[in-house]
């Protein structure tokens, strides 16, 4: 993802967690927290997803870098296993995720 990308979306991520300030140690920590969650997304969707767009998977990466903020990716697996899940069956079936109605940032 090229850096003007990542810098929008760090930027979108610190709004959601309402973090006001700037300092290169928080913005270095958050950059491997969404490296991270990409990760895990790209891995239970079983395909790479577009976190540039509003949908179930930016939801679902806002949210892990909430619980992974607070030290609660075992709480986040289990608050968010319908939507996971539900993130995999839309990539296993080919179809879009453009509508979330719940956990949307």
């Amino acid at each position: 993802m090229a850096a003007a990308t990542e810098a929008a979306l760090l930027a979108a991520v610190k709004n959601y967690l309402d973090i006001t300030w700037t300092d290169a140690g928080t913005d270095t920590k958050l950059t491997g927290i969404i490296a991270r969650g990409k990760a895990y997304l790209d891995h239970i969707a079983g395909a790479e997803q577009d976190y540039t767009v509003e949908g179930l998977a930016r939801a679902l990466l806002f949210d892990y870098c909430r619980f992974a903020r607070e030290n609660a990716i075992d709480e986040y697996v289990e608050a968010f296993i319908p939507e996971l899940m539900m993130l995999r069956d839309i990539n296993v079936a080919g179809g879009s995720d453009g509508e979330t109605e719940e956990h949307s940032p």
